[in-house]
């Protein structure tokens, strides 16, 4: 059985109780449970929250697929990674294969899922994630402060048309398999693989600034 876990906190510094403020007309996580629920690929998706006001919204979407279930105030604060909320949600139910889904990237389609999915599947593949195309110029600065090219050479600068660029998360989505997970106790491990996505899903929602801009590329998209 394939499931989809969408960690989402009542808590929130940037943007309070972000995951079910209205963006495009709909709460945040809306956006991403529909996703996970129209792809095929998918049989539940799991919502899990430390928030009875996050509980009430995602129940009210009355969407198929989607379960909501509480998790521990020890993988709900500031300082707690994803992966000790994937990894509790693991020791209480049973799957094969886990899709890692950000309500804070909304852009993410059910037709992404299933062609993330699809790229799981082949041989020899352990993890899946998303990740968008980057054509700009990279540098790193030293101890000392000086900055070093990364990417190019500042001598032979490429037009970007040309430039090969470089591949950066987008946060949408993660894909494993349960043994996996409880195994390297990651959200990614083994043999891994990259499914790009449309240059616009670049931006998560973690600032308000983020939030602008991503509202209106999903009005844009509803068009």
């Amino acid at each position: 059985m394939n499931v989809a876990f969408i960690p989402v906190r009542g808590g929130s510094k940037s943007i309070p109780l972000k995951n079910i403020k209205k963006i495009a007309g709909r709460p945040l996580v809306y956006w991403t449970a529909k996703a996970a629920n129209d792809c095929e690929s998918i049989d539940k998706v799991y919502v899990s929250t430390d928030s009875f006001q996050i509980k009430e919204t995602v129940e009210s979407f009355a969407l198929e697929k989607v379960i909501v279930v509480g998790r521990s105030e020890e993988t709900s604060s500031d300082t707690a990674s994803t992966e000790s909320a994937m990894l509790e949600f693991a020791g209480q139910y049973e799957f094969d294969n886990i899709f890692l889904i950000q309500a804070t990237s909304p852009l993410l389609e059910a037709k992404d899922l299933t062609e993330g999915y699809k790229l799981f599947c082949q041989k020899e593949t352990d993890s899946v994630f998303s990740a968008v195309k980057q054509k700009r110029f990279h540098w790193l600065v030293d101890g000392d402060g000086y900055a070093y090219p990364a990417n190019y050479d500042p001598f032979h600068r490429p037009r970007r048309q040309d430039h090969e660029g470089y591949y950066v998360e987008n946060g949408a989505f993660f894909i494993t398999g349960r043994r996996n997970l409880l195994e390297s106790r990651n959200r990614m491990s083994g043999k891994i693989k990259l499914y790009e996505m449309d240059e616009s899903s670049y931006f998560e929602i973690d600032e308000p600034s983020d939030w602008l801009i991503i509202e209106e590329l999903l009005k844009r998209r509803q068009n």
